[in-house]
């Protein structure tokens, strides 16, 4: 009888436990991918790694695409939010989009069209932004630039504006393609994450 008191006691505390962990989905493209890099070192898993350092009950599920845009990240989120159920949805994309110049007003159309979606799935947001090289001329990059702010305005959502603030134009930091951080670079790009993201947490 005791055994068996036991064991339910087990099945009980195991249950508790997982119920507990809760899913932050990080929906992005090469950045978000690790590419070029061991993804072990990518800020994703270094975020990973930080949640379970500061005690938070949280797993990182990366669904993050190399390549990817806007408007696949949109075709694609509903299958995710649904497979993944997250308490946390980082939205990390508008950069592939950018590179091939198209209008602002669609990518900002898109990635207001995921934000909604999550938002209606009981998912916080944490959308995250990006730099583009300098030669796409001041005004576009002025446009591009102004998306994330204005959406976290509109949508009163938590914004990192550009998660390459820190280690973008420093050759020490980036890959030799110049878009991509490298090894280096991944740790800051976590800590600028992590600023935005901890408030959304729960202990």
């Amino acid at each position: 009888m005791l055994i068996k008191q036991l064991k339910l006691i087990l099945v009980l505390f195991i249950t508790i436990g997982f119920a507990q962990a809760q899913s932050i989905l990080v929906v992005g493209d090469s950045i978000g991918a690790g590419f070029g890099i061991n993804p072990k070192d990518s800020w994703v898993n270094l975020l990973n790694e930080k949640l379970k350092a500061e005690g938070y009950q949280y797993e990182m599920v990366n669904r993050s695409i190399s390549g990817d845009t806007t408007t696949n990240g949109l075709n694609r989120l509903p299958r995710l939010l649904e497979q993944v159920k997250p308490e946390i949805t980082i939205i990390e994309l508008g950069g592939n989009d950018g590179l091939r110049a198209t209008p602002a007003t669609r990518i900002a159309e898109n990635l207001s069209a995921m934000i909604e979606l999550v938002k209606a799935s009981n998912s916080k947001v944490l959308l995250v932004g990006i730099q583009l090289p300098p030669n796409y001329g001041d005004a576009y990059l002025e446009r591009f630039l102004a998306i994330y702010p204005e959406l976290g305005e509109k949508h009163q959502i938590a914004v990192l504006p550009s998660i390459v603030e820190k280690v973008g134009g420093n050759n020490d930091l980036m890959q030799g393609d110049g878009i991509h951080p490298n090894k280096d670079g991944q740790p800051l790009m976590m800590e600028s994450v992590w600023e935005k993201l901890k408030p959304l947490l729960l202990k």
